[in-house]
């Protein structure tokens, strides 16, 4: 399976394959030098914060049955941050790997993405016009939330697997190189 293969082959022949690195050396460059990864690092958490003090309006307003405003603006704050992060991310996709969606390295995530907007815009328009019943719309942003943590889980693991890609590239360049050295562990804990 090369790099550009689409990222749902039969199982057979993948379980004989040798995973690829996320990036390859030309993608690593533009991803370091695209100011694009860096608006992608700050609105990530910053999406991630938002999404907390929702959840805890939500969860309040469908416990208590308090606060219905609060929790509506959240969700709505939630999901304008989120439109942000995903133009932006489909931006940082161009730039990196010449695609604005589903390169195979980000295929899945952004599959999943796609649900998430999806559940996030269904809020959206079932405040618009009074489609749901309290209890309806904030099920509906748990479930647009649950998603999101999945999603941003997902994310997570392939910031980590790059890391790990890249320290091993690190150390076999090293051996290669006759200067084998402990592989370099900073920063690879996450």
């Amino acid at each position: 399976m090369s790099r550009n293969d689409p990222p749902f082959a039969p199982a057979a022949d993948v379980a004989f394959q040798v995973r690829h690195p996320l990036y390859t050396p030309e993608e690593r460059l533009r991803r370091d030098a695209s100011v694009w990864t860096t608006v992608q690092g700050i609105l990530a958490p910053i999406q991630f914060l938002v999404f907390l003090i929702s959840l805890g309006l939500v969860l309040r307003c469908l416990l208590t049955g308090q606060g219905l405003e609060a929790a509506n603006a959240s969700v709505v704050i939630k999901t304008l941050t989120l439109y942000t992060i995903m133009v932006t991310g489909c931006i940082w996709e161009k730039v990196v790997f010449g695609r604005y969606l589903f390169a195979p390295a980000f295929f899945w995530e952004d599959v999943f993405s796609m649900l998430v907007l999806a559940l996030h815009t269904g809020y959206i328009y079932a405040l618009a016009t009074d489609a749901l019943t309290l209890e309806q719309l904030m099920a509906l942003a748990l479930a647009a939330y649950a998603a999101y943590v999945v999603n941003a889980t997902q994310f997570l693991l392939k910031l980590r697997a790059a890391r790990l890609d890249y320290a091993a590239q690190v150390l076999r360049a090293r051996e290669r190189a006759g200067q084998a050295t402990a592989m370099p562990t900073r920063g690879l804990a996450a």
